[in-house]
């Protein structure tokens, strides 16, 4: 199984809220590697254009070349999935400061219920 570590970037089937549909699409892995481990899993966060409406948690990626993407970008922290590691391929990685106020988020969001 490939090794993934927090905050690559993978391409992934994505699953939607809104219908009943998967896209291939990057996202940002956010649990450690023991996940995939133990049982072949990954939590994810999604990438959007940032050309879409923005939501109050967005991050905006900066280095564009390092994180894989063709085009300006957001991190989405809201939009959480788990997936299948062995369906993921890793694209890129986040810029530090991108992943570290992608973590300032999920840790907000978090904090609300007590974690």
């Amino acid at each position: 199984m490939p090794g993934f570590e927090p905050f690559d970037v993978v391409a992934v089937p994505f699953p939607y809220v809104e219908r009943e549909v998967r896209k291939r699409r990057p996202t940002v892995v956010v649990s450690d590697r023991e996940l995939a481990h133990r049982y072949g899993l990954l939590l994810v966060v999604m990438i959007t254009s940032a050309a879409n409406s923005p939501w109050p948690d967005d991050v905006a990626i900066g280095d564009l070349t390092l994180a894989g993407l063709p085009k300006p970008s957001v991190v989405r922290p809201s939009k959480i999935a788990t997936v299948e590691a062995m369906r993921c391929e890793r694209i890129g990685r986040l810029p530090p400061d991108t992943a570290s106020a992608v973590a300032s988020a999920l840790r907000r969001m978090l904090a609300a219920i007590g974690v």
